[in-house]
C-alpha cells in the first residue's frame, strides 16, 4: 500500500485546542485585581465573620450573579462601585489571608503558572490595621495558597504589585512601601482608579522616586480615557507596562486596502516593545470594545504588539484565563502556538527577575505547550 503524504506540514494537528487543553496550558496573568477575584462564598463567609450587613444577598450563587450584572453596566464608574462589598469584608488580617490564598488555589486551578496580583493596601485600614500590616497579611496568604496548591498538584508562584488610588493622595506613601516590602513578594507598583479627571502626572512624585529606586510600576492608562492618558502614562511618568492601554488602537489607522497606518505613539508603544495587559472580557462591561470579535487585540496581535491576556476581575466578569482565551480562540481561531506566544509576551514582561523569567519560560511554559501541541499524535491510541 502506498503511503499517504500531507503536503501540509502541521495540518494532522488539531487546528484549536480543546477546553481542556486550553485549562491545562500553562498560562501568565499579569493584571488581576485581588478585590475583584473572590469567591461569592468567601464574600458571604467574610461578611457574617465581620458583621457586614450590606451585602445585596447572602446566597452565594446569587450574589456571583449580582456581581456579574452590576458589572456589565457599560460604565467603568459603576463597574468600581462594585469593589464596596469586597473592601468592606477584606479589613483585617485573617480576611486577607483568606483571600489571598483562595486566590492562589483558584489562579493555579486554571493553569495559572505565575500571576501578578495587585491591590490597593489604602482601602484595608477601616479595621485598625497598617499598611505594613495589610502587605505582610496578604503575602502570607500567597505563600499559603501556593502551598495548598502544590499539595494539590499545581505549581503557581505569586507576586504582588501595590496599588495607589488615582483619586487619593497617598501614592508616595504606597511607592515607598512596595519598596520596602520588594524583596518579601511584592514586586511593582501601580495605580487605579477612574482615569478622566485623574492623570498620572498627578502622582509624578511616586513615579519618580521608584525610577530612583529602580523599581518597576505598571500604570492603568487608556482604558475609559483615550491616548493623552497613555502618552502620559509613557513619557512623562516612565511606566514600565501598560494596565489594558485598548485605546492605542485610536492612533491606528486600517485603510480599505487591509494596509495600516500606526500614529507616532503607537508605534513608539510597538518599537519599545510596552506591554499591554489586555483585559477582554472587562473592556466589554466598560464599553472599552464592544464585542470579543472586534476588541483590539485582534489587530494589535497582527501587528505583534507586546499584547498579554489578562482577567482583571474575575468575580465581575465572571471569568478566568482559560475562559478569556476560550473567547478569544473563538473569536479568532487561535491555536495552541497563539496561546504559547500571549503567554510568553506576559513572562517576559513580568516584574519578576530575568533569570527567574527565562527559567519560567524555557522550563515550565515551552515544555507545557509542548506536550500539549502533541497530544494529537497519541489520538489514535487514547
Amino acid at each position: 500500500m502506498d503511503t499517504q503524504i500531507s503536503l501540509s506540514a502541521g495540518t494532522t494537528a488539531p487546528r484549536v485546542p480543546t477546553a481542556d487543553q486550553v485549562r491545562r496550558a500553562p498560562k501568565v496573568l499579569l493584571h488581576d485585581h485581588l478585590d475583584g477575584g473572590l469567591r461569592p462564598e468567601t464574600i458571604v463567609e467574610l461578611a457574617a465573620a465581620c458583621g457586614y450587613q450590606g451585602l445585596p444577598t447572602t446566597d452565594p450563587v446569587k450574589l456571583g450573579v449580582w456581581f456579574r450584572e452590576a458589572a456589565d453596566s457599560g460604565s467603568l464608574v459603576r463597574y468600581l462601585e462594585t469593589f464596596a462589598h469586597t473592601c468592606a469584608v477584606m479589613q483585617t488580617r485573617e480576611a486577607l489571608i483568606k483571600v489571598a490564598a483562595d486566590c492562589a488555589e483558584d489562579l493555579a486551578a486554571d493553569g495559572v503558572v505565575y500571576a501578578e496580583v495587585r491591590y490597593a493596601p489604602e482601602q484595608h485600614l477601616e479595621a485598625g490595621l497598617t499598611l505594613d500590616e495589610v502587605v505582610e497579611a496578604v503575602n502570607e496568604g500567597f505563600r499559603m495558597g501556593e502551598a495548598k496548591a502544590k499539595a494539590n498538584g499545581h505549581r503557581i508562584k505569586v507576586g504582588t504589585l501595590l496599588t495607589a488610588m488615582r483619586h487619593a493622595a497617598r501614592s508616595q506613601e504606597i511607592a515607598e512601601l512596595a519598596n520596602r516590602h520588594r524583596d518579601a513578594g511584592v514586586v511593582g507598583f501601580d495605580i487605579a482608579g477612574a482615569e478622566a479627571g485623574h492623570p498620572p502626572t498627578r502622582h509624578q512624585g511616586a513615579f519618580d522616586y521608584l525610577k530612583g529606586e529602580n523599581n518597576h510600576f505598571t500604570i492603568h492608562a487608556g482604558e475609559a480615557f483615550g491616548l493623552p492618558s497613555i502618552w502620559e502614562a509613557l513619557q512623562c511618568c516612565g511606566a514600565d507596562r501598560l494596565g489594558h492601554g485598548v485605546r492605542i488602537i485610536d492612533d491606528i489607522a486600517l485603510n480599505e486596502d487591509g494596509t495600516v497606518e500606526l500614529g507616532r505613539l503607537a508605534a513608539y508603544v510597538r518599537d519599545k516593545r510596552i506591554p499591554l495587559e489586555m483585559c477582554p472580557t472587562s473592556n466589554l462591561q466598560t464599553a472599552a470594545a464592544s464585542s470579543y470579535a472586534e476588541h483590539p487585540i485582534g489587530l494589535l496581535s497582527r501587528l505583534k504588539f507586546r499584547v498579554t491576556v489578562n482577567t482583571d476581575n474575575r468575580l465581575m466578569s465572571g471569568t478566568s484565563m482559560s475562559q478569556e482565551f476560550g473567547h478569544l480562540i473563538e473569536a479568532f481561531g487561535y491555536t495552541l502556538d497563539d496561546m504559547q506566544w500571549f503567554t510568553i509576551n506576559a513572562m517576559k514582561s513580568a516584574f519578576l527577575p530575568f533569570d527567574e523569567r527565562l527559567a519560567m519560560i524555557n522550563d515550565v511554559i515551552k515544555p507545557g505547550y509542548a506536550e500539549l501541541k502533541a497530544e494529537w499524535l497519541f489520538g489514535a491510541s487514547a
